[in-house]
Protein backbone atom coordinates (compact mmCIF):
# COMPACT_ATOMS: atom_id res chain seq x y z
CA UNK A 1 0.00 0.00 0.00
CA UNK A 2 2.76 1.93 0.79
CA UNK A 3 4.25 2.04 -2.81
CA UNK A 4 0.63 3.21 -3.96
CA UNK A 5 0.74 6.50 -2.13
CA UNK A 6 4.36 6.96 -3.12
CA UNK A 7 3.22 6.65 -6.66
CA UNK A 8 0.29 9.02 -6.76
CA UNK A 9 2.63 11.34 -4.73
CA UNK A 10 5.15 11.20 -7.37
CA UNK A 11 2.22 11.64 -10.06
CA UNK A 12 0.90 14.66 -7.90
CA UNK A 13 4.74 16.75 -7.61
CA UNK A 14 5.28 15.88 -11.42
CA UNK A 15 1.81 17.33 -12.35
CA UNK A 16 2.46 20.60 -9.87
CA UNK A 17 6.04 20.95 -11.76
CA UNK A 18 3.88 20.79 -14.90
CA UNK A 19 1.46 23.24 -13.92
CA UNK A 20 4.31 25.69 -12.84
CA UNK A 21 6.24 25.22 -16.33
CA UNK A 22 2.65 25.88 -17.61
CA UNK A 23 2.21 28.88 -16.58
CA UNK A 24 5.91 30.68 -16.53
CA UNK A 25 5.32 29.92 -20.20
CA UNK A 26 2.47 32.03 -20.78
CA UNK A 27 4.39 34.94 -19.96
CA UNK A 28 6.59 34.04 -23.46
CA UNK A 29 4.02 32.84 -25.84
CA UNK A 30 6.68 31.93 -28.65
CA UNK A 31 7.54 28.60 -26.11
CA UNK A 32 4.29 26.85 -27.32
CA UNK A 33 5.81 26.37 -30.39
CA UNK A 34 7.92 23.61 -28.87
CA UNK A 35 6.78 20.24 -28.49
CA UNK A 36 7.55 20.00 -24.99
CA UNK A 37 5.32 22.91 -23.93
CA UNK A 38 2.45 21.64 -26.60
CA UNK A 39 2.89 18.46 -24.41
CA UNK A 40 2.64 20.17 -21.21
CA UNK A 41 -0.59 22.23 -22.23
CA UNK A 42 -2.72 19.53 -23.19
CA UNK A 43 -2.44 17.72 -19.66
CA UNK A 44 -2.39 20.72 -17.82
CA UNK A 45 -5.09 23.13 -19.28
CA UNK A 46 -8.42 21.29 -18.68
CA UNK A 47 -7.33 21.57 -15.19
CA UNK A 48 -6.63 25.26 -15.64
CA UNK A 49 -9.62 25.78 -17.97
CA UNK A 50 -12.07 24.80 -14.54
CA UNK A 51 -10.77 28.01 -13.03
CA UNK A 52 -11.17 29.97 -15.95
CA UNK A 53 -14.34 29.64 -17.14
CA UNK A 54 -15.42 30.47 -12.59
CA UNK A 55 -12.43 33.63 -12.31
CA UNK A 56 -12.53 35.35 -15.54
CA UNK A 57 -8.88 37.24 -16.59
CA UNK A 58 -8.49 40.78 -14.64
CA UNK A 59 -7.44 42.77 -18.28
CA UNK A 60 -4.67 41.14 -19.28
CA UNK A 61 -3.69 39.28 -15.98
CA UNK A 62 -5.32 35.56 -15.25
CA UNK A 63 -5.11 35.05 -11.55
CA UNK A 64 -7.05 31.72 -12.30
CA UNK A 65 -3.64 29.53 -11.80
CA UNK A 66 -3.54 30.78 -8.35
CA UNK A 67 -6.35 29.23 -7.22
CA UNK A 68 -5.49 25.77 -9.08
CA UNK A 69 -2.45 25.86 -7.19
CA UNK A 70 -4.55 26.30 -4.39
CA UNK A 71 -6.97 23.71 -4.79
Amino acid sequence: MLWLISIVDLLFQVFMLMLFIRILSSWLPQLMEYRFMQFIAFYTDPYLNIFRRIIPPLGIMDISPIFAFLA
